[in-house]
């Protein structure tokens, strides 16, 4: 299965955020992180993402006559390439939308179903904004994201961070703007 089809699945691209920043989980961790899956699918979804490549086994012990296994992300594998979104129809633009948009729902609903959950302190931000931009505006305006957000993946958990889930989207509303020609009145 390829990198697309596993990763559009809300439960599958919920586990690939619970495991960025080079965290090891367990299945049973990854279960208490989603709590409305149960075990079997969180199961069944891990085996699907370690077959596909995209999670590894870093760790095994043996816990009460049981292999505990620890999981690694392999950032690596966890994209969909640009050639595989250029094969892409409209109605698989419209599945992949409706997978990161329920994944991103379930996560919000997850953090504010936390006892110590604070949208005010924690910075909770969900505004949309129109822009109106050109081609090559939009292209810097990518290029410029991606200089600020690139970095900080690279960043590992600790006491002082808080993993946040950001989400940028951006498309089109309407087409480019016919420009109006003023009018002149002779007479």
């Amino acid at each position: 299965m390829d990198s697309l089809k596993l990763l559009a699945h809300p439960i599958r691209l919920r586990i690939v955020h619970a495991m960025g920043g080079g965290r090891l989980l367990t299945t049973a961790q990854l279960c208490a992180r989603i709590p409305e899956a149960s075990k079997a699918t969180v199961y069944r979804h891990i085996d699907l993402l370690v077959s596909g490549g995209i999670l590894e086994v870093a760790e095994e012990h043996r816990v009460r006559g049981a292999v505990e296994r620890h999981y690694r992300l392999r950032p690596d594998r966890a994209v969909v390439g640009a050639e595989a979104v250029r094969t892409l129809t409209p109605e698989d633009h419209r599945q992949a939308f409706t997978t990161a948009m329920t994944a991103l729902l379930a996560e919000f609903n997850a953090y504010l179903d936390r006892e110590e959950a604070d949208p005010v302190a924690d910075q909770v931000g969900y505004r949309q904004h129109s822009l109106w931009l050109s081609p090559t505006e939009l292209t810097e305006l990518i290029g410029e994201l991606r200089a600020a957000i690139v970095p900080r993946l690279a960043n590992s958990p600790s006491l002082e961070r808080a993993q946040y889930l950001l989400s940028p989207i951006h498309f089109p509303v309407e087409g480019p703007q016919e420009t109006e020609q003023p009018t002149t009145e002779t007479g």
